[in-house]
C-alpha cells in the first residue's frame, strides 16, 4: 500500500492545482464581464441545467471534495465550510482557503491511506477502504464538479479553454 499511500498524497497535491486554475477561470470570467459590460456576480447562479446545481454549488463541492479527500484519508478533521457564499469574492476565499488547508499536507499524512476503512456519513453502517475511496468517489466527484464549474463559465461566453483546464503542465527535455 506504499504506492498508493503516495498516491494519495500526488492526488491531493493535483486537486489543490486544479482548485487554483479554478481560481484563474474566476479571474477570466470577471475580466470578460467588464469586457462585455455585465456584472459578473450573475454567474454565481448560472446552471446548465434547471435541475443541476448553480455554478456556486460546483465550488463549493469541488472544495469539499478535496478537503474532506484529504481529512479521510489523513485521519484528520477538515475545516468547517458552511456553504454560504453568495458573491464571486467569497467563492474566491472559499478556494484560497481550502489550497492553503492542503498546502499543510505532507507524503507521511497518507501512511497506511490506502487500507483505511473510511465510514461517510451518508453511507451508515457501510465503509470503504482509502483506496476506493479515493479512485471510486473522491476523485470522480472532484472532476465533475470542477469540470461541471468549467463548463457553466464556457457556456456564459468566457473565454477558457483546454489548457486554462489543464493549467501548468511539467515539460523537460528528453
Amino acid at each position: 500500500m506504499e504506492a498508493f499511500d503516495q498516491y494519495a498524497g500526488h492526488t491531493i497535491a493535483h486537486m489543490q492545482k486544479m482548485l487554483r486554475n479554478l481560481d484563474r477561470w474566476i479571474e477570466r470570467a470577471i475580466a470578460n464581464a467588464e469586457a462585455r459590460k455585465y456584472d459578473a456576480e450573475v454567474l454565481v447562479q448560472a446552471r446548465l441545467a434547471p435541475d443541476q446545481y448553480a455554478f456556486v454549488r460546483q465550488v463549493q463541492s469541488a472544495c469539499d471534495t478535496a478537503k474532506f479527500a484529504a481529512a479521510r484519508l489523513a485521519g484528520k478533521d477538515a475545516p468547517s465550510h458552511p456553504d454560504t457564499e453568495t458573491t464571486i469574492a467569497q467563492l474566491r476565499e472559499r478556494i484560497a482557503s481550502v489550497v492553503g488547508w492542503l498546502e499543510g499536507f505532507g507524503p507521511s499524512d497518507f501512511a497506511h491511506a490506502g487500507s483505511a476503512k473510511l465510514s461517510l456519513p451518508w453511507m451508515r453502517g457501510k465503509a470503504m477502504t482509502g483506496v476506493d475511496y479515493l479512485s471510486q468517489f473522491a476523485v470522480p466527484n472532484f472532476y465533475f464538479h470542477l469540470t461541471t464549474a468549467y463548463s457553466i463559465l464556457r457556456h456564459n461566453g468566457v473565454d477558457v479553454g483546454k489548457m486554462d483546464y489543464l493549467g501548468g503542465i511539467s515539460m523537460q527535455d528528453p
